[in-house]
C-alpha cells in the first residue's frame, strides 16, 4: 500500500464514526502545489460536510481529531475547509524500498479478473500504413499497455476488412499491372490503386507463376487478389512490428461471412427489429440510443458494412469479453451510438463498447506542413515517418496529447537533441540515472534513505509515489496522454535534484547512499513509465 491509498485509508476510518461511508473514489488527495502548505491535500471535507450537517471546515476539524497520525507530521485547515497534511520524512522514504524491491513491477496493479478486446488499425490490405494508421496505432497500444499494467487480462485484435470493394479494386488493380508485365496495352482504372506497391506485387507473381494466370477468370482472379492481399497484409504485420506494436489475433471478414453467418445472424436476432423502406432493410436503431434509424441491406440485396461489423462484434464477445473498445478514426462519431443499439437489441449493456476516436495528424517540417513523401509521391507512410525521426519519437510524440485532439508533429523537434524534445529530455534523464549509478557501483543503497531532506529531494520521491495511482486512473480513463504528461513532470524533477543536490560525495558516504537509492528507484519508474508507452528507456545517450 503506498502513502496516497494509506491516507485513503485513514481518512475513511475517521469519517466512518459520523456515518460517512466513503470509497476510495470519494476521496481525492493531490500534491500540494507549494512545499509550504504540505505533502498532500483533500477536498474531502468540502464535498461530504453537508451530508453530516456540518461546515466544511467543522468537518475538517473533525477529521484532525479522529485520523491516526501515526506518519503524520502535521495536518492544517486551508481555506474554505482544504485538509493539508505534512508527512514524516521517513514516511515518505518508506517507497523508495519498496520501489527498488518491486522493480519492473512497481505500479503494476493487482489482477482485475476482468477480460478487455481492444481492436485498433484493422486497415485495409491494399496499401501502406499512414499516419491515420499509426496514431491509432500508438494510441490503441498504448491503452492495451497501460491496460494489462493496470492488471487487466487485454487481446489486442486487428479486424481485416477483405470481403468489400476495396478488395475487389486491390484484384482488378493487379489484374491490370500483371497483364501489362507481359507487354499488353490496357489502361489502369481511374479509381484503381496507382501505388509502386501494386506494381511490386504483380512483379513478384510473374516471376513466382510466370503466364499461368494471365487467363481472365474468376478463380485466377480470386488466386491473384489473394495473393495481392497477403503480401499487403504482411507488410503491414512488419510495419508494425517495426513500431513494437504485435497484435494477438487477426480476424477476418471473409470468415465472418463464411457460410451465411451475417444472414443468420440477421434472420434469428435481428429480425424483430428491421423494417423496410424503399426496397431497403433498416434496423430500428432509434428504439436505443441511434438518432435515426439505420439500413443493414441496401435495395440491391448487398449489406450495408453495418451487418457483417454487428456479425463481428457479436463473434468477439462470444469470447467472454467483460469490454469491447474499438479505436477508431474521427470520421467514425456516428458509428458509435449505432452500435451500441445493435448489442443493446441483444440484452447487453451500453457499457460493453467503448470507442475511442482518434483525430488527425498533420506533419510539420521547417514550418510547412508535409503532405507527401519525397520517394513515393504520395502520403507519408508509418515505417518513413519511423525511419526518419524514430520510433521513440513517433510513438512518445502520437499519444502526447489527448487522442480526441488534433496533433501537428513537428519533425524537426522530434530530431531535435535538446530539453525542448520531450523524449529526449525524458530519455536524457533516464541515462543521466544510469550514469550516476555506474559511476557509483561500488557504494551501497541505502533503500531508507533516512537522509533525504532537500526540497528537489521530496518533490522528486511525491512524484514517484504517484506513479501507480496514476496507471490505474490513466487506464479506467483510457489516456495514454496522462503518462506522457507524467513523464516530462518527473523528469524535470529528476534534472532538478540532479541539478540541486550533489549525489555523489566521497567525503559523505551516508548521504550518497541515501542518495544513490532515490536515483535508483527514479530510474525505475521512469523506465517502467515509458514502456508503458513503448518507449525506450537509453542507458547512454
Amino acid at each position: 500500500m503506498n502513502i496516497i491509498e494509506t491516507l485513503k485509508l485513514k481518512i475513511q476510518k475517521a469519517l466512518s464514526p459520523m456515518g460517512l461511508s466513503l470509497s476510495d473514489n470519494d476521496i481525492i488527495i493531490e500534491n500540494t502545489k507549494n512545499p509550504e502548505h504540505g505533502d498532500y491535500a483533500t477536498n474531502v471535507a468540502l464535498k461530504f460536510a453537508n451530508k453530516v450537517g456540518l461546515n466544511p471546515r467543522e468537518l475538517a476539524n473533525k477529521l484532525i481529531e479522529n485520523i491516526d497520525k501515526d506518519g503524520i507530521d502535521k495536518i492544517e485547515i486551508a481555506g474554505p475547509g482544504f485538509v493539508n497534511f505534512f508527512m514524516k520524512k521517513d514516511a515518505l522514504n518508506l517507497a523508495i524500498a519498496k520501489i527498488i524491491d518491486e522493480g519492473d513491477n512497481y505500479g503494476r496493479g493487482e489482477k482485475k479478473n476482468k477480460k478487455i478486446n481492444v481492436e485498433f488499425v484493422s486497415a485495409n490490405p491494399t496499401g501502406d500504413l499512414h499516419l491515420g494508421h499509426a496514431r491509432c496505432a500508438a494510441v490503441g497500444d498504448t491503452i492495451c499497455r497501460l491496460y494489462e499494467f493496470a492488471g487487466y487480462d487485454v487481446t489486442r485484435e486487428f479486424y481485416v476488412n477483405d470481403a468489400g470493394h476495396q478488395i475487389q479494386t486491390l484484384g482488378e488493380s493487379l489484374r491490370v499491372r500483371y497483364h501489362q508485365l507481359f507487354g499488353e496495352k490496357i489502361e489502369l482504372p481511374e479509381d484503381s490503386y496507382h501505388a509502386q506497391d501494386i506494381v511490386n506485387i504483380a512483379t513478384e507473381f510473374k516471376n513466382e507463376y510466370g503466364d499461368k494466370y494471365l487467363l481472365d477468370s474468376e478463380e485466377n482472379f480470386k488466386f491473384l487478389t489473394q495473393y495481392g492481399m497477403k503480401k499487403e497484409l504482411d507488410k503491414i504485420k512488419n510495419d508494425l512490428a517495426l513500431f513494437r506494436v504485435n497484435f494477438d489475433l487477426y480476424s477476418f471478414e471473409s470468415d465472418v461471412r463464411k457460410n451465411n453467418h451475417v444472414q443468420d445472424v440477421l434472420e434469428n436476432k435481428y429480425k424483430k427489429y428491421t423494417y423496410v423502406l424503399d426496397g431497403a432493410t433498416f434496423l430500428r436503431t432509434t428504439d436505443f440510443l441511434d438518432d435515426k434509424d439505420r439500413a443493414v441491406i441496401k435495395s440491391d440485396g448487398s449489406y450495408t458494412y453495418m451487418m457483417p461489423d454487428i456479425a463481428y462484434h457479436l463473434i468477439k464477445l462470444s469470447r467472454g469479453y467483460d469490454l469491447l473498445v474499438d479505436v477508431l478514426g474521427a470520421d467514425h462519431h456516428g458509428y458509435i451510438n449505432r452500435m451500441k443499439s445493435a448489442l443493446m437489441m441483444q440484452g447487453y449493456s451500453k457499457d460493453i463498447l467503448d470507442v475511442e476516436l482518434v483525430q488527425v495528424v498533420r506533419l510539420i517540417k521547417d514550418g510547412e506542413e508535409v503532405k507527401m513523401s519525397k520517394r513515393t509521391g504520395a502520403g507519408v507512410t508509418l515505417r518513413e515517418l519511423c525511419e526518419e525521426v524514430g520510433v521513440d519519437a513517433v510513438r512518445y510524440f502520437f499519444v502526447s496529447r489527448a487522442a480526441s485532439s488534433h496533433l501537428d508533429f513537428n519533425m524537426n523537434l522530434a530530431l531535435e537533441q535538446s530539453s525542448s524534445n520531450p523524449v529526449y529530455y525524458a530519455q536524457y534523464a533516464h541515462a543521466r540515472l544510469n550514469k550516476l549509478l555506474e559511476s557509483a557501483s561500488d557504494i551501497p543503497l541505502d533503500k531508507k534513505a533516512p537522509l533525504l531532506k532537500e526540497k528537489s529531494e521530496t518533490e522528486l520521491l511525491k512524484n514517484l509515489i504517484d506513479f501507480p495511482k496514476l496507471i490505474e486512473s490513466s487506464a479506467l480513463k483510457r489516456e495514454p496522454h496522462t503518462i506522457a504528461t507524467y513523464i516530462q513532470k518527473l523528469a524535470a524533477s529528476i534534472h532538478a535534484f540532479y541539478t540541486e543536490c550533489r549525489v555523489i560525495d566521497r567525503d559523505n558516504l551516508a548521504v550518497t547512499s541515501s542518495r544513490l537509492a532515490l536515483v535508483k528507484a527514479s530510474q525505475i519508474v521512469l523506465k517502467n513509465a515509458l514502456s508503458v508507452l513503448g518507449v525506450d528507456a537509453p542507458t547512454n545517450m
